[in-house]
């Protein structure tokens, strides 16, 4: 029974299965509580990141704050590859990831802030709002089971995440070869449109993310995947703060 299935690509069903035989004998079992628990200790890390890098901006610093950006950004994504192909290590490296993840998000929130500081002043508190409110109401949607995590769901949010994905990579492939796909960027009502279809999508991850956590305790996943299920959370949650980000930003071009 595929009960793991997400449009998450670091919360499989493969890696829960896997897990089912690894350690859990000796390290016990995960609970709901422990991946929250350790999904709250994930987001001070990023939190920390994130005001490092916005410090080093607000007091002139702009090369060093680019510099931690950049190491962010690869060595976030060096570090998410391992975690999705080694779930194990989750517990050693996650808060790495959460730390090397805010450097990121922290100097592209400082760029923008910047940017439209006079077109859109608020913008980067209003993205951290939304995104705290949409995944609390996704929490509230799941809790109360008002959106139910069926195969049916599943399956057509796995679909949409994976199209969204080669959307991404074709866009980045075909600005290699100086082809720009200005619909992808630009602040036109398509853009836009489009930024909305990525955001819903994001937030529905996070359901299926819930309820990928909530399996896994029931079928007694070894301790560790408590730090796998919350790393999982975080990317879908950098996901989606990225993404309204970048819709807002494009609304903001529009005033």
């Amino acid at each position: 029974m595929a009960i793991f299935k997400s449009g998450n690509p670091t919360l499989t069903q493969k890696m829960f299965d896997k897990s089912m035989t690894i350690e859990a004998s000796v390290q016990g079992t995960m609970s709901v509580r422990g991946a929250i628990n350790k999904f709250g200790f994930l987001l001070v890390m990023i939190i920390g990141g994130a005001a490092f890098s916005w410090h080093l901006f607000q007091e002139g610093k702009p090369d060093t704050m680019t510099t931690l950006m950049i190491t962010g950004l690869i060595g976030g994504l060096i570090t998410g590859l391992a975690i999705s192909f080694k779930p194990n290590w989750a517990q050693y490296i996650a808060p790495l990831y959460g730390l090397l993840e805010g450097l990121f998000i922290g100097g592209i929130s400082a760029i923008l802030n910047k940017a439209y500081e006079v077109k859109f002043p608020g913008l980067i508190m209003q993205a951290v709002g939304l995104t705290f409110g949409v995944a609390i109401a996704m929490f509230l949607l799941y809790n109360f089971r008002v959106i139910k995590a069926t195969e049916k769901f599943k399956s057509v949010i796995l679909s949409a995440t994976l199209g969204i994905g080669l959307f991404y990579l074709l866009t980045m492939v075909l600005g290699f070869f100086g082809v720009n796909v200005s619909f992808a960027h630009d602040s036109s009502l398509l853009s836009i449109g489009i930024s909305l279809f990525i955001v819903a999508i994001a937030a529905l991850n996070l359901i299926m993310d819930f309820d990928m956590i909530e399996q896994g305790a029931e079928r007694g996943a070894p301790k560790f995947m408590e730090w796998y299920g919350a790393f999982g959370l975080v990317v879908t949650l950098v996901w989606l703060y990225l993404e309204i980000l970048r819709l807002l930003s494009k609304l903001g071009n529009r005033n």
